[in-house]
């Protein structure tokens, strides 16, 4: 099994790059699944920027990004110079726990490759696909009143599944995505635990990926980034995809290689994992989680984007902690100290 495993990559496997487009030329929306803030990824993303443009895909879809600021966005990423500040300001405006200076350096890629662009040509445009939350009067306990000021302009899911409809499948366009795992699941149906369900499970088909597939089948298509997957009893976060055989694959190689593969209808798709992922499915495959894999590096090897420690510059701390997200998930720090110890935290988990 493992020489035909690996005679299929040596056979199949495209550069990372390559794939991308390939699927992008084939699909309108491609979905890139991220454990978000992997320095990797968003390097990797970073310079597919002109590829995708010389390709004939002129959108890139975030989801840290409020779509009020779409505006603001397009000027920045089209105008004579780039502002920085800006840029940081634009992602603090969405979350203030994000100074990961990878993610606005996507918009300097942009500016840079519109700056180039022949004059009345199509500029390249960065899409935010979510809006501004409203944490200032969150108390930390997520109730159906609670959550419905919190997401004022209701489910977001649903809210970026009309934004991208608008944006991209009405005017015929294409678009590469970048958001977390679970939004680019498609056909696979997340597991949740349900106090009232058989086997105390509820399978999740709500999430964005599952919304462009259940209206646009054949016009969407989900890329795994290579992470650590969670365990099924204690949810960390310390599994390798499929029981690590593809680590084992690759590393096989002369030296390791970043490469794109499919998982739809080969032998790479068959490899079984027995992750948190396998709940509530028998004998459940990497097919069955997503449609292709993107392997940029072992996970030993993956690198937490860098934090910025002056994305609070020109903000008032007071702003920091009314803003502050998911206060059920983590503390409100009471000091600027404790802030950056949370989100050089987060990055050194990765």
């Amino acid at each position: 099994m493992k020489s035909q495993l690996m005679n299929h990559l040596k056979e199949n496997l495209l550069s990372p790059e390559k794939y991308v487009i390939k699927k992008c030329k084939k699909y309108p929306i491609v979905l890139l699944a991220e454990r978000h803030a992997v320095k990797q990824n968003l390097d990797f993303v970073n310079k597919m920027i002109p590829a995708l443009y010389n390709a004939g895909i002129y959108h890139l879809g975030m989801e840290f990004g409020a779509s009020e600021d779409q505006d603001a966005l397009d000027e920045l990423i089209t105008g004579e110079t780039f502002d920085e500040e800006l840029a940081k300001k634009l992602i603090f405006n969405y979350n203030v726990k994000w100074p990961y200076k990878e993610y606005w350096e996507l918009y300097r890629a942009a500016w840079e490759l519109n700056s180039k662009v022949g004059k009345g040509a199509q500029k390249f445009r960065i899409l935010n696909l979510s809006y501004k939350y409203n944490w200032k009067e969150f108390s930390g306990v997520r109730t159906p009143q609670s959550c419905s000021k919190i997401f004022h302009k209701g489910n977001i899911e649903k809210y970026r599944f009309h934004l991208l409809e608008k944006e991209i499948m009405d005017k015929n366009e294409r678009i590469l995505i970048l958001t977390g795992t679970i939004h680019a699941l498609t056909r696979y149906h997340y597991p949740q635990y349900d106090e009232t369900a058989s086997n105390f499970i509820r399978f999740n088909d709500g999430f964005l990926g599952n919304l462009i597939y259940q209206k646009y089948p054949s016009h969407v298509f989900s890329i795994l980034l290579h992470q650590r997957f969670s365990d099924k009893e204690s949810l960390i976060e310390d599994r390798s995809p499929a029981n690590g055989q593809i680590e084992e694959l690759i590393t096989e190689f002369d030296h390791v290689v970043p490469m794109g593969f499919d998982l739809i209808d080969t032998v790479m798709g068959e490899l079984k994992d027995d992750s948190y992922y396998s709940t509530g499915y028998s004998d459940f495959r990497l097919k069955d989680l997503f449609d292709g894999y993107l392997f940029l590096s072992p996970l030993n090897k993956l690198k937490g984007c860098t934090v910025d420690p002056h994305f609070l510059n020109r903000q008032l701390f007071l702003d920091v902690q009314v803003n502050y997200p998911d206060k059920d998930w983590a503390r409100v720090p009471e000091t600027q100290e404790e802030y950056w110890q949370e989100v050089n935290s987060y990055v050194a988990r990765v």
